[in-house]
């Protein structure tokens, strides 16, 4: 049974400061130009004027009604003036704000983006929310994060400028009135104090079952197939719906955190504007103030309910946005480059040596590989039999270093892995597995990956893989992109990868199950093109056919992550072993498979 998700606890420095938590984003919006500088003097200028309204209010009343001691056109002149300087400063501090917020979005989405191709791998086996979760902090928190920030910080400053100019006027007209009005600041700003924390708590809870919430449907859309056999849909549905359900109960609790602040600040302003209504009374009777002064004053104090307002709904979208783009600046901060030695080589030679090599996945009781020794000479090609999870494609991917033994070492041409550049190492290798990955690009950028495809190599690669039947059928052949949504059949997939490997021209290949997808008769053309790419190359093979293992220089035999057996074919069926019982069970049953190949469909 899958339990309701619980709210996620405080994250560790949580109670820093937002302005020290705003310094980790500051170099983002290095190199934006003069925008900072032109969004600066705009608000200032937009704020200076905003006194200017209320300030024009005394004259009016004082002497505008006193039959010609007021110029007629004065008061709408400046009033244009005003609106007009406003507009003005408005638009450059939007435009300017947009352009900053646009840059600064771009460096941070660039700087997690190399991250995450130059990452520890074990970044994608750690990740609770998987690629979803990844692609989520990239492509959309980064960008909802910034626009919310941003947008809530020009206003921020813009209000808190208003603010500024209108106290300044309101001490100047009568500092006694305006002591009523200060009243206002230290209420609100606890009532924004408390809230935010608990806003800001509710909004990393809520990205945390947003990202479980993604994850559910990613495992969905991904194993449709296994949720259909096993008839799982009402489980799954179950599992989504607690997700959806926690989802909702924190977007009610974060709208009723940031919809209290408003209120709670009005309530403040109000008992303010009461004050001051009663002095002012009191005050006209005992001082002689004008209607115009008091006039001004009270729209001078009116206007600043606007400011405390957006201020007050600020805190908002700043927690919001600020804990969106913390997400990205903590996978920076937090994920280790992938271990990297000194050592290169142009071209290796091709000795690999196994010592003692383990391997224990995270969360695993046993290991999946239990003292490992062999050595594959150069050039030699062996291949790896078992049964299905024996550690035959976790011993090659020890290779290029996706995975790490526990104990043990790997060596290549004499020199253990871990102090290999792993570029160069990974130089030396063409993989090609059971899974295979195309991007939506060309097919010859998909063939000549990492690479600007030379066009006769690529021609020779599909030529060799049994592909060009495929391609020629493509309005644009080799310039045609990989057409993801049409069905793939025949194979070409498992082509497209064999020509990718053909292209690299690698000293070592390792094959996990390179021909399982193919027919008879394309397999028959891919293995005359593998036998000659083989040549001269050392390769390690992962196959249950027949015709593959049977030529192979040497096979080793795997059961429970240990090698059990090794030897040619001849010399494993004369040892009447466990190679030989699964010979002859194929032999027996007419098959052309030493064992089915397993399937992570079902």
């Amino acid at each position: 049974m899958t339990s309701t998700p619980q709210e996620s606890p405080q994250p560790q420095g949580q109670t820093t400061s937002v302005v020290k938590r705003l310094r980790r984003f500051v170099p983002y919006f290095k190199g934006s130009g003069y925008a900072l500088p032109a969004v600066v003097i705009a608000v200032i200028v937009g704020a200076a004027t905003e006194p200017a309204i209320p300030a024009l209010m005394k004259p009016l009343l004082d002497q505008g009604f006193k039959g010609g001691e007021l110029n007629l056109w004065l008061v709408p002149a400046a009033i244009l003036g005003l609106f007009a300087l406003r507009g003005v400063a408005g638009f450059i501090a939007q435009y300017g704000l947009a352009f900053m917020a646009n840059h600064a979005m771009q460096a941070l989405r660039k700087r997690l983006f190399e991250k995450l191709l130059y990452a520890d791998l074990g970044i994608y086996r750690q990740s609770t929310s998987g690629a979803s979760g990844l692609s989520n902090t990239v492509v959309y928190e980064v960008q909802t994060g910034t626009t919310l920030l941003v947008n809530a910080i020009l206003s921020l400053v813009k209000d808190s400028l208003t603010l500024i100019a209108l106290m300044g006027y309101l001490l100047y007209i009568n500092w006694k009135l305006t002591l009523f009005v200060l009243i206002i600041f230290p209420a609100v700003a606890w009532v924004m104090k408390v809230l935010s924390r608990r806003l800001h708590r509710i909004t990393r809870a809520s990205q945390e079952a947003t990202d479980q919430l993604a994850y559910v449907v990613e495992e969905n859309v991904l194993a449709y197939r296994s949720v259909r056999l096993h008839d799982a849909q009402a489980q799954q549905a179950t599992r989504f719906g607690n997700y959806n359900r926690e989802l909702r109960r924190l977007a009610m609790k974060a709208t009723v955190a940031a919809s209290a602040m408003t209120p709670l600040t009005q309530m403040v302003a109000a008992a303010a504007l009461s004050g001051v209504i009663c002095t002012a009374l009191w005050q006209s009777t005992t001082s002689g103030i004008t209607v115009g002064t008091f006039a001004s004053f009270i729209t001078a104090m009116l206007m600043l309910v606007a400011p405390i307002k957006h201020l007050s709904e600020s805190a908002s979208p700043i927690t919001r946005g600020l804990a969106a783009v913390e997400r990205g600046l903590d996978l920076i901060d937090n994920t280790p480059t992938e271990a990297s030695g000194t050592h290169h080589a142009r071209r290796v030679q091709g000795l690999i040596s196994f010592k003692g090599i383990e391997v224990c996945y995270p969360g695993n009781n046993s290991n999946t590989l239990n003292g490992i020794d062999l050595n594959v000479e150069p050039g030699q090609t062996i291949a790896l039999v078992g049964s299905s999870g024996a550690g035959k494609t976790t011993l090659v991917n020890l290779l290029p270093r996706f995975v790490e033994p526990s104990a043990g070492v790997l060596y290549l041409d004499g020199v253990p892995l871990p102090k290999w550049n792993v570029h160069s190492l990974r130089a030396q290798l063409a993989f090609v597995s059971q899974d295979v990955t195309m991007f939506n690009d060309t097919i010859a950028q998909n063939i000549a990956l990492g690479s600007e495809p030379d066009l006769a190599r690529v021609a020779q690669a599909v030529s060799a893989a049994n592909l060009s039947g495929f391609v020629d059928s493509l309005p644009s052949g080799i310039h045609a992109r990989w057409p993801q949504c049409n069905p793939v059949i025949g194979g070409q997939r498992q082509r497209l990868a064999i020509a990718r490997a053909i292209y690299k021209d690698a000293p070592i290949l390792v094959l996990d199950e390179a021909t399982s997808a193919l027919d008879t008769e394309s397999e028959r053309a891919v293995q005359e093109a593998l036998q000659r790419l083989m040549a001269g190359r050392t390769t390690l093979i992962i196959a249950h056919r027949l015709s593959t293992i049977e030529h192979a220089d040497r096979i080793f035999v795997m059961h429970a992550g240990k090698v059990v057996e090794s030897g040619t074919h001849e010399t494993l069926l004369q040892a009447n072993g466990h190679y030989a019982r699964l010979h002859n069970v194929a032999r027996a049953t007419g098959s052309t498979a030493i064992e089915a190949p397993a399937t992570s469909e079902f």
